[in-house]
């Protein structure tokens, strides 16, 4: 039934104060009694807006620190009842409560609270909204006859229907509102309980790491042209108190409108950059590094990255652990280079001009900025993998074997280049999709054999991607080889070192074929499968 009631009354307490003063004199202006809290109240008061505190509306003084005050059958029996039922009428002449017809209330800053360093325990309780929240889910569930106003961006609207219709708000505002206020508790409500979760792990008090519920709390950035492909529509959450530096909170300088695929790519990207300290250059192919590489400055790690497989890298997304200065910007835009995206921790002013401006670049190319040192990372934070149906949650793969793990198992021992040549290639691997296999030498990548159902397909490919230079390469498998057919394809190739994660029926008969070649092989004990 269509309910068309006027604002008579409104209660107003917020956190984020943007727009608040010029909403309540609209309000106002429609004739419209206001209610305030606290700091609200204080600053409508101050900027000459008539407005009646709570405490003397209920009669009964805010305390305990601010902790009650709207908790109050005042409140919530004006919010709750139902105007066309005769019943919840009486209850409100007998016990003379005013009937509040819109709710406009934020909620503490918890999410921003918990994301900044050194937030303690008690700051962040203290941020917890218990009255905020009662509110708007009374306001909400009573939208048929109450307005519950949780976003500044909707103060115009909510004013400019009150005008067209003698002071309502109309159903369909109310109805969407009210879906809109449950979204934003929901949300509140789940980073509470993941803040929870943690705090209760840090503290060994958890009886599992993984609750008996879990709720992602997301806040949609923005949708999205499409989705994987043309036919699927899409949209863009960030998800609430996290700190690491990541794709979702980039800064995005320039190009064309990021597509579904560009962000997972650059995740991707970025990801496999927090790997490295050093100037190191990502180039990223759907969803697989094709090229990669550290270097002594980051335009030699740019070329060695793209030299990988330049039939690949066109059209890729590229990520930098370096500021991306002139000399990059001069090597991406000749020849017949050009890339989807990029994300670096900076860009150096004429090398913004150069690719903002560059005919074919200036128009497509998004540039993000992203800085993210490695220390970054965070541990507590996990992965999510949707199912129909359901999803699953797991711990993110943050390790990498470094050479206190790595266990010789041939009759040879790799060289210290050798080493550090698998080690490199190593932190590459776990970034590939399964089966997956890295070669490289020094810090460059140069072939990558990724998704196969074999594991010795991946390896004839990342041979047939490193052609001439496989001679001399080392390799990196992110499984151990079932069978000793895809190490002496590579060691026939003119490999010399593998590493591994060992544990295969079959080890013996692998380790036999690399001493066959006087090569060398190391066991880290880590699989690192990427599905």
């Amino acid at each position: 039934m269509s309910t068309l009631h006027p604002v008579r009354r409104a209660l107003v307490s917020v956190s984020d104060k943007a727009g608040i003063e010029d909403f309540a004199r609209g309000l106002v202006a429609c004739g419209v009694q206001l209610l305030s809290t606290g700091g609200t109240y204080a600053a409508l008061k101050k900027a000459g807006v008539p407005v009646t505190e709570v405490s003397e509306h209920t009669g009964f003084p805010e305390m305990m620190d601010g902790r009650v005050k709207t908790l109050h059958p005042k409140i919530h029996g004006g919010i709750l009842a139902l105007r066309d039922d005769a019943g919840h009428v009486g209850s409100m002449k007998e016990h003379a409560i005013a009937g509040i017809d819109l709710v406009c209330v934020n909620l503490y800053p918890f999410e921003s609270t918990i994301a900044k360093a050194g937030c303690t325990r008690e700051h962040a309780i203290e941020n917890i909204d218990i009255g905020g929240p009662s509110m708007v889910r009374s306001a909400a569930k009573n939208h048929r006859f109450v307005a519950i106003v949780t976003d500044p961006a909707d103060y115009a609207v909510v004013l400019d229907e009150m005008a067209q219709h003698n002071g309502c708000v109309t159903e369909a505002t109310k109805r969407r509102l009210a879906g809109k206020a449950f979204a934003l508790t929901a949300r509140y409500d789940a980073l509470i309980a993941e803040w929870m979760q943690k705090d209760l792990a840090t503290a060994g008090l958890a009886e599992s790491k993984w609750p008996t519920s879990y709720a992602l709390a997301g806040r949609k950035v923005s949708e999205l042209r499409y989705g994987e492909n043309p036919h699927q529509t899409a949209a863009l959450y960030v998800l609430g108190g996290r700190n690491e530096p990541s794709i979702a909170s980039a800064e995005v300088l320039g190009g064309k409108q990021l597509s579904y695929n560009n962000l997972v790519d650059l995740d991707a990207a970025l990801a496999l950059a927090k790997e490295f300290d050093e100037p190191f250059v990502a180039v990223l192919k759907h969803n697989n590094p094709c090229g990669a590489a550290a270097g002594g400055t980051i335009l030699e790690a740019l070329s060695g990255a793209w030299d990988g497989d330049p039939v690949s890298a066109f059209g890729s997304v590229l990520a930098f652990t370096r500021v991306l200065d002139m000399a990059c910007a001069e090597y991406l835009v000749s020849g017949n280079r050009f890339v989807e995206a990029i994300v670096a921790p900076g860009y150096d002013e004429e090398a913004l001009k150069l690719l903002t401006e560059k005919p074919k670049w200036g128009k497509n190319v998004r540039l993000l900025v992203c800085p993210f040192p490695q220390a970054a990372r965070d541990a507590r934070d996990v992965e999510v993998k949707k199912l129909v149906g359901g999803f699953l949650l797991q711990d993110r793969d943050l390790m990498a074997a470094g050479e206190g793990e790595c266990k010789v198992v041939s009759k040879r021992a790799p060289g210290s280049e050798e080493l550090a040549a698998l080690l490199f290639a190593n932190k590459v691997c776990k970034h590939v999709k399964s089966n997956a296999i890295v070669l490289a030498k020094g810090t460059r990548v140069l072939g990558v054999g990724a998704g196969q159902m074999s594991r010795v397909d991946s390896v004839h490919m990342a041979i047939r991607k490193a052609g001439d230079a496989v001679k001399g390469a080392v390799v990196a498998s992110d499984a151990f080889f079932p069978f000793a057919d895809g190490p002496e394809l590579a060691l026939k190739a003119g490999c010399t070192a593998i590493l591994q994660p060992g544990g295969s029926l079959r080890d013996a008969e692998t380790i036999a074929a690399v001493d066959a070649h006087q090569a060398a092989m190391v066991f880290t004990g880590l699989r690192h499968f990427r599905h």
